[in-house]
């Protein structure tokens, strides 16, 4: 495989006798170590492996340089079953394979990963965030991810109806985890109507009964072709393409899911349809505002307030897009590449001692 987002390292990592089978990727470091979390997920393939690692790492770049934190980006995929797989020989390996690049690479959560394996992983390296409150850490970090996600969608009501409100509002939310189901929470208690779906019965249940006036899709293609006001993807990458944009009858597409489009072009679609696309990496950073609060010492309101932000900085960018003529996630990429160059050459002016 060709790497075409140039990344600065990528590492393979092997434990025969744990099993573990490992890719970390760090993207760039113009801002700082490439912090990201791992994700523990039963790839088809190894090339399926690092097409996602290498995806995701590079997403994170973007993603901590939008959310102003002097951190560059990177990722980890185990490659495995975690409901199978998973074990502390194994999470304790792959912190050695962490702290062997010397802090260039601090992980955290994912999909498949919880605070708790963070703490094993955490007994074999320096260079570990979200961890549990118990162990000084941020604990879950869906907690503002959700939080910041709903900061980016208030933005996007701002922008197309003139309000933040999601009151009246109905929005369909794919994928209701660690993360769509707290963003339920708040916009239930914002006064929107809320349809989920998920491929688990059981996430669907637990959130209808939190919240029975909830309605159910029966698939994310069904969600998908339902008259919605704002599509929220929060499950895996890769929702958005031709034909489900093409499905699509929402006006603002703002979730948490990582990689929404499915390939270059998708988000010109988005425009030509007149829908409003808030850049995944943009509105999901609540986490790792989180997590890396925790590197200075873990303080919720310090780390909430700065995830409050999310809602500036999506306006600022559906800015720069009508300015410049041209998608939000273009202007977002553009805004991204902008501080990742000008405060990343500051690393070139050296410092005495």
């Amino acid at each position: 495989m060709t790497d075409v987002f140039g990344h600065e390292q990528v590492v393979f990592c092997a434990d025969r006798q744990s099993g573990l089978r490992a890719i970390i990727a760090i993207h760039n470091t113009a801002l700082g170590p490439g912090l990201g979390g791992t994700r523990f997920y039963p790839y088809e393939s190894e090339q399926a492996a690092l097409a996602d690692v290498l995806n995701l790492s590079r997403g994170m770049a973007y993603k901590n340089a939008l959310a102003g934190l002097d951190l560059g980006g990177g990722k980890a995929v185990i490659i495995g079953n975690p409901a199978k797989d998973k074990s502390e020989a194994l999470l304790r390996a792959y912190g050695r394979f962490v702290e062997s690049l010397g802090g260039r690479y601090i992980t955290a959560c994912d999909v498949g990963t919880y605070s708790e394996d963070m703490d094993l992983v955490a007994r074999e390296s320096r260079f570990v965030t979200g961890r549990t409150v118990a162990n000084g850490g941020a604990g879950d970090s869906s907690i503002l991810t959700a939080f910041g996600v709903f900061q980016g969608m208030r933005a996007s009501a701002q922008q197309v109806h003139g309000t933040p409100s999601l009151r009246g509002l109905r929005v369909g939310v794919e994928g209701v985890g660690k993360v769509g189901h707290r963003l339920v929470d708040l916009l239930i208690e914002d006064g929107a109507s809320v349809v989920v779906c998920d491929v688990s019965p059981h996430a669907v249940e637990l959130v209808r009964q939190r919240h029975p006036a909830v309605e159910v899709a029966r698939s994310a293609t069904e969600l998908i072709a339902l008259d919605l006001d704002v599509y929220a993807p929060c499950a895996l990458g890769g929702t958005l393409d031709d034909d489900s944009v093409a499905a699509l009858r929402a006006r603002i597409v703002c979730g948490a899911a990582n990689n929404q489009l499915a390939h270059p072009g998708v988000e010109k679609q988005l425009e030509e349809r007149g829908i409003l696309y808030a850049p995944d990496y943009v509105v999901n950073s609540g986490g790792v505002i989180q997590v890396a609060d925790e590197i200075q010492g873990f303080n919720m309101d310090r780390a909430r307030a700065k995830a409050a932000q999310i809602y500036d900085t999506t306006l600022k960018i559906y800015a720069i897009a009508a300015e410049e003529g041209v998608p939000p996630a273009v202007a977002a990429d553009r805004l991204a590449e902008r501080r990742m160059s000008e405060v990343g050459r500051l690393r070139g002016i050296w410092l005495g001692g």
